[in-house]
């Protein structure tokens, strides 16, 4: 099986599927007033529908082994772990055929918001730390419903994720 170390999240590492934004130490311009520091718009999305907020509980395993993958054709995917830090997995977009080999994994601290761009292969985040990673999950409403594409791996095109 092949095995992929996670590795901490940075700007240049992760450019090729996404964004993220630290919201627990937040950098750059701000909108100040007397007692509150305003960082406008720090990750934005055009959406042509509702959005949906939708929390998720990932529980811990003793081997992390990856063995499906999922992208959504018309959107990106943003996921904000609140108690824990996590570990997300992506790969390039290819046209519904995964691309187990070019999966990179990054650990993403606690309060840092990461967009998966639309078309990109990932699935669940998931804890490092806590026994349950509570996440939220930022999609147009019902895109697990109408644009969720899951795809279960071959023996041979599964792996595990390593800290």
């Amino acid at each position: 099986m092949h095995t992929i170390k996670a590795e901490a999240i940075s700007r240049e590492a992760y450019a090729p599927f996404g964004v993220y934004y630290d919201y627990l130490n937040p950098e750059g311009y701000a909108l100040e007033g007397e007692i509150h520091k305003f960082y406008p718009d720090r990750i934005s999305e055009s959406c042509t529908t509702r959005v949906g907020y939708s929390p998720i509980a990932v529980r811990k395993e003793e081997k992390i082994v990856i063995k499906s993958v999922e992208y959504h054709t018309t959107s990106p995917e943003m996921i904000l772990p609140l108690n824990d830090d996590m570990i997300i997995h992506v790969a390039p977009a290819s046209g519904g055929t995964p691309v187990p080999e070019w999966t990179k994994a990054f650990v993403v601290p606690k309060g840092t918001m990461v967009k998966i761009n639309t078309a990109i292969w990932h699935l669940a985040p998931l804890p490092v730390k806590e026994n349950v990673l509570h996440a939220m999950i930022i999609l147009p409403e019902c895109t697990y419903a109408n644009d969720c594409t899951v795809v279960e791996l071959k023996a041979e095109q599964q792996f595990e994720i390593v800290l």
